[in-house]
């Protein structure tokens, strides 16, 4: 009876002490780095593009950011003047009728209104009115957060 101690080539096993039938106890994380950035830039990309679809210039503020929550309505106003309901555009005198049908439920929805910087403030408050005529009494105005505003 012949034993090989030293290790040799005999009995099928290495020097480093791993068989032909041992787990293999590494793994491989860059396939799973690369997922991850990957996802991490399409969120990157697609994150400012879910607030909102209709492109405003937003005055500056120094107000803080308030929660979004899930019963909300936006109303927005561009550089030229025109209304959007979320994000379908409304004909001029149509606002009154959008939001006459919109269900208010027990606590009416919190609008928030994204109004450009260069339409005159009479414009601003005439649509502020409409939405306090339809019943809805809490307004927000969206502005750009800023340290340096006025």
């Amino acid at each position: 009876m012949a034993m090989n101690l030293a290790g040799g080539s005999g009995g099928g096993r290495g020097r480093r002490g791993r068989g032909r039938g041992a787990a293999m106890s590494e793994i491989n994380v860059t396939p799973l780095v690369d997922v991850m950035l990957v996802l991490l830039i399409i969120f990157m990309v697609t994150a400012p593009m879910l607030t909102a679809g209709v492109p405003i210039d937003l005055p500056d503020s120094k107000a803080e950011a308030l929660k979004e929550e899930v019963n909300e309505i936006t109303v927005s106003m561009d550089g030229e003047g025109r209304i959007f309901l979320d994000d379908q555009e409304l004909a001029p005198g149509e606002l009154g009728e959008r939001l006459a049908s919109v269900e208010k439920g027990a606590t009416p929805p919190l609008v928030t209104l994204r109004a450009d910087r260069t339409l005159p403030y009479g414009r601003v408050a005439a649509v502020m009115g409409e939405l306090n005529a339809a019943g809805f009494k809490s307004i927000s105005l969206v502005t750009n957060g800023s340290v340096a505003a006025p």
